[in-house]
């Protein structure tokens, strides 16, 4: 096994470092900035790499093939953003993403998008700055049904946190879940009994557009919807259809079908909708945790 981070940056540079042991064996990294006609040059050598942002196509593919990459373990849950899966398939190249490394973070995002959609604090906060004092009556979260559609390591995760601040917690998810700490409904119990509504699903062909004008509808006048998930899982235009007529009373979401959000987009007009900007899972504690599984990775081949 030689190993290459291809793309650390001065940011990941310091907690790399951090999470190396003395007896881990060496990885090469390159701190300079890549482009695709330098990844053959900068691979060369090596037969497995770790990779943050570097996009892979399928010809940038073929000429990493043929210099002898057989695996790249990608620092993320979403690998197929940054490479092109099939052709990888093609080319005998193996690509690993990481998984659960940013549960605690992820959950904790949440639930701070929960506390600004119930509380209004940014909406608040903007007014405030703009020179305008209105006082906005809020919804207390206590005793409140918060529904997890989803319940991978997030969902456990958020079920924890909405338990802590008093929040009755229920479920659903894809495939049973064996000794669950919530009780798990159907999705039409979870969508029709809960005030809180947090989306916890990865996106693939089956929940693509999972929560769509249907599903919306079938959701209690008044919901609060937390999308940390992926944007897609949602049907766009029937949840600002739902914002608009106030079927859903405020929306908190870390992701978004365009990225980075164009700042003239309906989404960025309406009041009950707070925004960030996709950074759920960014901490140095995720960060570190990701960078020392994706080490272990590689030592395990």
């Amino acid at each position: 096994m030689a190993a290459i981070f291809l793309d650390c940056t001065d940011d990941l540079e310091p907690l790399w470092k951090r999470v190396l042991r003395p007896d881990d064996p060496k990885i090469a990294v390159n701190l300079s900035k890549v482009t695709p006609d330098d990844v053959p040059r900068l691979i060369e050598g090596f037969d497995t790499l770790i990779n943050d942002h570097t996009y892979f196509n399928p010809a940038l593919l073929e000429r990493c093939q043929a210099k002898g990459l057989k695996r790249i373990v990608f620092l993320g849950t979403g690998a197929s953003s940054y490479i092109d899966l099939p052709a990888a398939q093609r080319c005998g190249i193996r690509v690993d993403n990481i998984k659960g490394y940013g549960d605690i973070a992820v959950a904790e995002q949440t639930l701070a998008l929960l506390m600004d959609a119930a509380r209004r604090i940014a909406r608040m906060d903007r007014g405030i700055r703009e020179g305008k004092w209105r006082t906005l009556e809020g919804m207390q979260l206590h005793g409140k049904r918060l529904g997890l559609v989803g319940f991978g390591g997030i969902g456990k995760e958020m079920a924890r946190l909405g338990r802590g601040i008093g929040m009755e917690v229920v479920a659903w998810n894809r495939t049973a879940v064996k000794d669950a700490p919530v009780p798990m409904l159907t999705l039409d119990e979870v969508l029709s009994t809960s005030d809180v509504v947090s989306l916890h699903l990865a996106l693939n062909d089956a929940t693509k557009g999972m929560i769509d004008a249907a599903r919306i509808q079938r959701m209690k006048p008044g919901v609060l919807l937390v999308n940390t998930a992926r944007a897609a899982v949602v049907d766009e235009p029937a949840m600002l259809a739902a914002l608009q007529y106030g079927h859903i009373r405020h929306a908190a979401l870390d992701v978004f079908h365009t990225e980075p959000l164009p700042g003239d987009h309906p989404l960025t007009k309406l009041d009950n909708v707070t925004l960030a900007a996709h950074s759920g899972f960014l901490t140095p504690e995720a960060t570190m945790t990701m960078l020392r599984i994706s080490i272990d990775m590689v030592i395990a081949g």
